[in-house]
């Protein structure tokens, strides 16, 4: 029986934001990875022209593609990524869902503020700590226009009604540092899903951008766990 695994990606990022995950699977399985770059997304935003229609379309396109070429189909989603993996569970059927740092709820001031401080004071070196995106933070909070967030707020309202009508089973990862998505919204969201089968997974130093938190390599081996049973 053929895998295939739908990585979807967080609200202007890119497929690097899953990238270490993605290896991870290639380097211990032979299954097929989809990672689409979402319209106006990736290393250079441009915003003027898309929606979140156009995201939702661009990840329906990449699922119906791998649908065709497996068996089986597991979606991962990263920040917005999980809540259009969310959205793609409601309409098509999918074997197994991972949401990791999935945005149900946004911004956790206090961690935040500590991280945009360390950011803000480093303006002129640029020397970022390793393993972070401090520069990316940089670049987004000058090029990401205030219509692109509606778009995100949009995702958000269209999914929330209809979380208990969602029975695939699922994992949830979430970081205990995460300064953009609280821990609380993956608590709310393993409460409020309707699969009856679902793991909940704790990254303690985990940041928003999980998968390349210091313990990544513990945990990648729980989701694909999680991912083989039943296989």
């Amino acid at each position: 029986m053929k895998t295939g695994v739908l990585l979807i990606h967080g609200f202007t990022g890119g497929p690097f934001e899953v990238r270490p995950l993605v290896n991870f699977l290639k380097r211990e399985t032979s299954w097929r990875i989809s990672v689409p770059t979402l319209p106006g997304h990736g290393l250079l935003l441009d915003f003027e022209k898309v929606s979140a229609a156009s995201w939702l379309m661009e990840a329906e396109l990449a699922l119906k593609k791998l649908q065709k070429e497996v068996d089986r189909v597991i979606v991962v989603g990263f920040s917005m990524g999980g809540l259009i993996a969310m959205y793609l569970a409601l309409r098509y059927r999918i074997d197994k869902l991972v949401l990791l740092s999935a945005a149900a709820k946004y911004i956790s001031p206090r961690i935040l503020l500590k991280d945009l401080r360390i950011m803000l004071v480093k303006p002129i070196t640029k020397k970022y700590p390793p393993n972070t995106f401090y520069h990316l933070y940089e670049y987004k909070l000058t090029h990401t226009p205030f219509r692109a967030v509606i778009e995100f707020l949009r995702v958000v309202k269209l999914v929330e009604p209809y979380y208990g009508l969602i029975k695939t089973p699922v994992c949830i990862v979430q970081g205990g540092k995460d300064g953009i998505v609280p821990f609380t919204s993956a608590e709310h969201l393993f409460k409020k899903l309707g699969s009856e089968k679902k793991e909940f997974i704790k990254s303690p130093n985990g940041k928003h951008h999980i998968c390349y938190s210091d313990d990544c390599d513990n945990w990648f081996n729980e989701v694909l766990r999680f991912m083989q049973d039943d296989i």
